[in-house]
């Protein structure tokens, strides 16, 4: 399998982004981001899927979309819709609505930052998702970088500080967040997660200081999610976009935080007497089923059953054989600036 790095969440011009297509493109070059899903609010902007080239690096951007009812006070329900390929801004006033549409058309989409709290300091209402009684959605952003940003910096001064040393914001998935995700899985769904950067690399003056808050490069060296395809980009754009959303839709990825080192590499399979599989895939529990991680680098590792750790270890691998049906996922842990931080979180092998 080849592993392919996807920067997901990110707004331009034709929205509230800084940023050019073009400008996005640059940076996921000196990155090394394979695929840029752009998401601008409520527009699908047409025309811009396309391959970047420097050298022997090769990027490639889809325009997507992030939906929500921009007449709903407070604002709440963002819907990210990957490969619609169709406007669908104005069915955002019913997301059961809208998420229908989105599965007749072959697309996918992920519920956008579920837990995003408040920041009064800058006039930033809580935009959480709200209404958990729709169905049919791929997944969950379970990770997203400007969400966390809300939690770390309380005032003005943090997030000054914050600005100038992004390095102090990752931490991991918003506890919330991921309960609220592992009880989704509970309840026998399917639900992939996807990290997302949420990049707008806004340019802010307070005073003398004139900063571009937390540049596209910075967010595409941070929060990604990594996806396992059968072949790397073969410079087909109607294939290499069927094969990303492919991978996406059937959980064969993880989110990854390479601030502390690189998460390339990481690998988390099953294998029972007669079947073996990968995150996102399930394994019937008939006999032992032994599963299997492997890290670029050592790392604090938990294994995740049904919503709890039932193993931890130290390491760069990691075995455990079990007969028992359940939902089992991946956390590993770093430090980083003195801190413990959230590393890799895989999708989950379903034991059924």
């Amino acid at each position: 399998m080849n592993e392919l790095i996807i920067n997901l969440h990110m707004h331009t011009t034709y929205s509230d982004g800084s940023g050019t297509h073009t400008d996005l493109c640059h940076s996921a070059l000196k990155t090394g981001v394979d695929v840029l899903l752009v998401t601008d609010h409520n527009v699908w902007v047409q025309g811009v899927d396309a391959y970047c080239q420097a050298g022997n690096k090769r990027t490639l951007l889809i325009a997507c979309e992030e939906i929500h009812d921009q007449d709903r006070d407070p604002q709440k329900n963002h819907l990210l819709v990957f490969g619609a390929d169709q406007e669908l801004a104005t069915l955002a006033d019913s997301p059961q609505a809208l998420i229908d549409a989105v599965h007749r058309l072959g697309g996918l989409c992920f519920l956008a930052h579920p837990v995003d709290p408040a920041m009064p300091a800058f006039g930033e209402t809580d935009i959480s998702w709200v209404d958990w009684d729709v169905n049919g959605f791929t997944g969950i952003e379970l990770w997203n970088g400007f969400s966390e940003l809300k939690t770390v910096a309380k005032g003005k001064l943090d997030a000054i500080v914050c600005a100038f040393f992004p390095g102090i914001i990752p931490h991991g998935p918003l506890r919330k967040t991921l309960d609220i995700w592992d009880n989704l899985l509970s309840e026998g769904r399917r639900v992939v997660a996807v990290g997302g950067s949420d990049a707008h690399a806004q340019r802010r003056a307070m005073g003398p200081l004139h900063k571009t808050i937390f540049p596209y490069e910075y967010h595409f060296s941070t929060i990604n999610t990594h996806t396992f395809t059968p072949t790397p980009l073969t410079g087909n754009l109607l294939k290499d976009r069927k094969m990303v959303f492919d991978a996406l839709s059937a959980g064969h990825c993880f989110i990854g935080c390479d601030l502390p080192s690189s998460t390339c590499g990481f690998h988390f399979s099953a294998q029972s007497r007669e079947l073996s599989g990968i995150m996102g895939d399930e394994i019937p529990s008939k006999g032992a089923v032994t599963l299997q991680a492997k890290f670029p680098s050592r790392a604090e590792i938990n294994l995740i059953k049904d919503g709890k750790c039932i193993k931890a270890l130290q390491g760069e691998t990691f075995t455990h054989i079990t007969n028992e049906p359940g939902v089992y996922r991946i956390e590993a842990y770093k430090p980083y600036l003195g801190k413990r931080r959230g590393w890799i979180f895989s999708n989950p092998i379903y034991i059924r």
